[in-house]
């Protein structure tokens, strides 16, 4: 009775495991360019991630050129009440990865 039971606990967690989804592997993260982040870089991190990050979900950096970006924050800035400095340490962050 017990190998029946073992048995049927190693079926249902291969199961299990197959059917969960799976991490990315290191061929899919090496896509996206890892950069140190310098004190300027990382405030722009944190204003990108504290203040667009309230109201709606995070676009990646790579989501947009450099060009694309001016408009969105231009018109964002308004909205999150940040300043033209605090925009543009967001912007060098964003574009970083470019």
């Amino acid at each position: 009775m017990k190998s029946k039971a073992l048995l049927v606990i190693a079926v249902v967690g291969t199961f299990v495991y197959a059917c969960s989804p799976k991490t990315a592997t290191t061929a899919q993260t090496s896509e996206v360019k890892k950069i140190e982040l310098t004190p300027e870089l990382a405030e722009g991190k944190s204003l990108y991630e504290n203040n667009c990050g309230k109201c709606h979900k995070l676009f990646q950096p790579t989501k947009h050129t450099k060009e694309d970006w001016v408009p969105t924050l231009d018109k964002m800035a308004r909205k999150a009440k940040i300043t033209d400095e605090q925009k543009a340490s967001i912007y060098n962050y964003l574009v970083a990865n470019l």
